[in-house]
């Protein structure tokens, strides 16, 4: 299927009639967009420079990057560990390194090794004691990539992200106490304080810290910075140079030889693409549970975001007792619609959900302000992961996305389930939701147009993955007292 001109969703009226809540306004495309990528094959064929030319560079210097890195890494080199307590699994790296006086450590990235287990640890909220078995294997897996002789010394760290923080206090830190038993036991060099919940805005840095340095301009010119934008499965993460006067709570600084950074950094919990799937629901099913749960019908609503063809519900409404008396349960049952507008529309009314709390002159994602987005970006996670899916490439533009979301959703699914027979299938289910939740986060919220040269779809640079765990390894190992890096306070 191929379309020759991009254009604004179309808002059905029957559809729209029936969403009560002011419908926020998409933004419309670019009039002198024109394109035509096919939806199931490998990949669009349209060439550009810009962004295409940035990637093909950055991996270019990534693979000279790692022959300097292997060839600079001598008898003497270390290991060091880091597990990544993820919202919907837990992945152990292990890192091979040497350090240079005063500067950053050199990595062997051939010898990089990592392992991910499912589910996360938010999963063992009711049974913390699992929380520490499931890193028993991932413990075997880092020890087996580490010289014997050297167990003592390998520094390992758990480092929580999205998953505990939404869990309370409490229940993360009897959480995080069951895996510390096992990591103190593991032989390997811990201590009790390494394993804990960081902070979004760290995350974001970390993140940011790992795709400079595999792009080669961290320590360099921070007007020739790449940002980032992650999409995970809890929280999102935004991080960029910014040159505009910052809110504190935003603005965070940090050095690197002679080079300051100023930073933007925030995570906006809630809007990882999981959790937002599972509250777009909530929200779109809500409508119909008050009403209904008076007239004692079965409540159905209209789901957009699933393909039409797909019979499924959804967990009941906890409601509170203001909002019903009756003690009858309701299960709302979604009427699967598959429209790419509806779905994007309704992810950008969950996006901008508290945006009357906003305290500054602007929000452009619910309540927190976001200075304009400044020089080159990298979108990861699942952002790649859904480019991917969709056969795009990482210079393809927000439109090709577009086109390819809109053909998705509006497939019967039992087509869709034939075509994609390996996929799994509650994966597969998603990917209507992901495409125009992508769309309104970054094109109708961020303000990234559809034919922006600019951004790119990445997960990784050569052989070098753009992973919060690399950058946060990065500044672990970086001199702290020394002139070419000052650590501040949040790292």
């Amino acid at each position: 299927m191929r379309r020759s001109n991009a254009r604004p969703p179309a808002i059905d009226p029957d559809s729209a009639s029936s969403m009560d809540a002011p419908k926020p306004q998409l933004r419309p495309p670019p009039a002198r967009l024109s394109f035509a990528p096919r939806i199931y094959s490998q990949g669009p064929k349209n060439h550009r420079t810009g962004i295409r030319f940035f990637l093909a560079a950055a991996a270019a210097a990534a693979v000279l990057l790692g022959l300097f890195h292997v060839s600079r890494i001598s008898g003497s080199s270390k290991f060091g560990i880091i597990i990544d307590g993820g919202s919907t699994g837990t992945r152990i790296h292990v890192f091979r390194y040497s350090n240079r006086r005063g500067a950053m450590p050199v990595l062997d990235f051939g010898v990089m090794a990592s392992m991910k287990v499912s589910p996360g640890l938010s999963a063992y909220s009711g049974n913390p004691e699992g929380a520490r078995r499931s890193l028993v294997e991932l413990l075997e897996f880092g020890k087996g990539r580490v010289p014997r002789n050297q167990w003592g010394e390998t520094e390992i760290r758990l480092m929580a992200t999205a998953g505990l923080r939404l869990l309370d206090v409490g229940v993360a830190e009897r959480i995080l106490d069951s895996c510390r038993k096992v990591l103190r036991s593991s032989v390997l060099q811990f201590q009790d304080d390494w394993a804990t919940v960081i902070s979004g805005s760290d995350e974001g840095i970390y993140a940011w810290v790992a795709a400079n340095y595999a792009l080669g301009s961290l320590g360099g010119d921070p007007e020739k910075t790449t940002g980032i934008v992650e999409l995970g499965g809890a929280s999102a993460q935004v991080t960029f140079v910014s040159s505009e006067p910052l809110p504190p709570e935003f603005s965070h600084v940090l050095k690197f030889r002679e080079t300051t950074y100023n930073l933007y950094s925030h995570s906006f919990l809630h809007l990882g693409q999981n959790v937002a799937y599972e509250a777009l629901h909530e929200l779109l099913s809500s409508r119909v549970l008050k009403s209904s749960a008076e007239s004692g019908q079965e409540p159905i609503y209209r789901d957009p975001c699933t393909p039409r063809g797909h019979s499924h519900s959804v967990e009941l409404l906890k409601l509170s007792a203001g909002d019903l008396n009756s003690k009858t349960e309701y299960r709302p049952v979604a009427h699967a619609t598959g429209n790419f507008s509806e779905c994007r529309l309704a992810s950008l009314e969950l996006l901008q959900k508290e945006k009357d709390k906003c305290l500054h002159q602007s929000c452009d994602l619910g309540s927190a302000f976001i200075p304009k987005l400044h020089g080159k970006l990298l979108a990861t996670e699942n952002f790649f992961y859904t480019a991917k899916f969709f056969g795009l490439g990482p210079t393809s533009f927000l439109s090709d996305l577009m086109l390819a979301g809109e053909q998705f959703c509006g497939e019967d699914w039992l087509k869709l389930k034939s075509i994609y027979h390996s996929v799994d299938e509650e994966d597969l289910l998603r990917y209507c939701f992901s495409s125009a939740y992508i769309m309104a986060l970054l094109h109708d919220s961020l303000g990234i147009s559809l034919d922006e040269k600019r951004i790119g779809f990445a997960n990784q640079v050569g052989n070098i993955p753009l992973d919060w765990a690399l950058g946060a390894f990065i500044m672990q190992k970086m001199p702290r007292h020394s002139p070419e890096h000052s650590a501040q306070d949040h790292i």
